[in-house]
């Protein structure tokens, strides 16, 4: 077993990771800007290696400076969480060659599943079903058109790195088509340094289905379930949830056995994420995850599997822990991701903590690192905490979260649990009908927040 592994990461991921490793008798080492010298995980870490000034630039993302506090605090392993650089291949394999563990897969599956033209490629290899679309990178405005009129309208333009929506532009007609094509080029290579784009049928209502997977270097592979992501602003998931309200058995079985099949084609190991579109009862890949998701803490709540430590323990070279017959999927659960946001037009929302209140009570979690007098600093995502919440049944969940969210108390920076509250509330939600559009359309209908 590892004796200190350097978290390579900031704010609650951070964190999590911190309290993963000391229920495991591991030691940690933050890395952290100035900006978050004051970070609760930087306060609670075995040692601590200032890395640079703000800017992500030159810090999070200093390949080298993370590089060198490992080095200086020897290191055993280093964890990436999730962002920054957590599917960057070639930090993974700067990590192994300085003889340190990078818990994560392989280098080149983060190279080969990061690219999603080559994803969708090992994808189809393995027989599973992609959303139509072009084979490879659109070079031309005139490919562009040509592919469309095969594929039909409408389109979407998709960068071939990266993700978070940057890059992803669709088309109802020609005109548009070329537009969305070449707004979505240079909004790819700012966001990924990559201007490659490709071409995909764009989906009327389809729900964003992903599985949760777990393997080692033994060969043996499992997967925790489902989660529906289909809550989303902008391609950024705001709430998901567990299981699906939209799959029966049947289809939660067929969707689970088919990532399970893609993951044994790879050879993949550590901790992994297959993606689908699922509409009219057909399921279509997208992209994999090579990493620890944000809302890994639903899948948690409904297994009792601590993701994190089953990360760290295949990095050692040890046997998944568990059979597929041996997990247990027990109630339902939901997580709300909390920004530091005005809830009303979504700008950023930087500042001190003045109050500070978490929800408390069964089957409720609050990952995050904010505490009272905490300065939200302005140079990062603004995701401040995630709210988890977990019942027997869907409604009994559903309750919870309501007076989870009415007890959750955060002032000094504006956030979004006014947003979330009346999310929940609609009935739509309630019941269920919602897809990865629905909340682009509730925003346009401006039904929320009105008070």
């Amino acid at each position: 077993m590892f004796e200190k592994i350097l978290i390579a990461n900031r704010g609650e991921v951070a964190l999590r990771i911190h309290r993963a490793c000391r229920d495991m008798g591991i030691k940690t080492v933050a890395v952290h800007s100035t900006a978050d010298h004051d970070a609760m995980h930087v306060r609670l870490a075995n040692e601590s290696v200032c890395i640079g000034p703000p800017a992500a630039s030159d810090s999070y993302l200093n390949t080298a400076a993370i590089i060198t506090a490992a080095t200086i605090t020897n290191t055993d392993a280093i964890h990436p969480g999730y962002g920054f650089l957590s599917e960057n291949a070639d930090f993974a394999q700067m990590v192994e060659d300085h003889g340190i563990t990078f818990i994560g897969p392989l280098p080149e599956h983060i190279r080969i599943m990061g690219n999603k033209i080559t994803a969708k490629q090992v994808a189809q290899e393995a027989g599973i079903p992609c959303v139509p679309g072009s084979n490879g990178s659109i070079d031309s405005e005139e490919e562009a058109l040509l592919l469309a009129e095969s594929i039909g309208y409408p389109i979407l333009i998709k960068a071939t790195s990266g993700g978070g929506g940057k890059g992803m532009k669709s088309a109802d007609n020609k005109d548009q088509l070329i537009e969305a094509y070449r707004i979505a080029r240079r909004e790819a290579n700012v966001a990924f340094g990559n201007s490659e784009v490709y071409m995909e049928k764009y989906l009327q209502r389809p729900r964003h289905i992903e599985i949760q997977i777990l393997s080692d270097i033994h060969g043996n592979v499992v997967h925790l379930g489902e989660r529906d992501c289909s809550l989303q602003r902008n391609h950024q998931k705001m709430l998901e949830e567990t299981p699906s309200p939209a799959l029966n058995f049947e289809m939660r079985e067929k969707i689970s056995r088919t990532a399970c099949q893609m993951i044994r084609h790879l050879g993949y190991r550590n901790a992994g994420t297959i993606e689908f579109l699922y509409e009219n009862s057909e399921f279509y890949f997208i992209e994999m995850n090579t990493r620890l998701q944000v809302e890994h803490p639903i899948t948690e709540a409904i297994t009792g599997i601590d993701i994190v430590r089953e990360q760290i323990r295949i990095a050692t070279g040890a046997p998944l822990g568990f059979t597929q017959s041996e997990i247990n999927f027990s109630g339902h659960a939901i997580e709300c991701r909390i920004n530091a946001e005005d809830p009303k037009t979504f700008i950023s929302s930087p500042g001190r903590i003045s109050k500070f209140h978490t929800p408390g009570g069964l089957g409720v979690r609050v990952d995050s690192g904010l505490y009272l007098g905490y300065t939200v600093p302005h140079n990062y995502d603004s995701n401040i905490a995630k709210l988890i919440v977990h019942g027997k049944t869907r409604n009994e969940c559903l309750m919870r979260l309501r007076r989870a969210l009415d007890e959750f108390v955060i002032e000094g920076v504006k956030t979004t649990v006014p947003l979330q509250m009346e999310l929940i509330s609609d009935s739509d939600f309630i019941n269920g009908k919602y897809d990865i559009h629905w909340l682009e359309r509730l925003i346009n209908d401006k039904k929320f927040i009105e008070n």
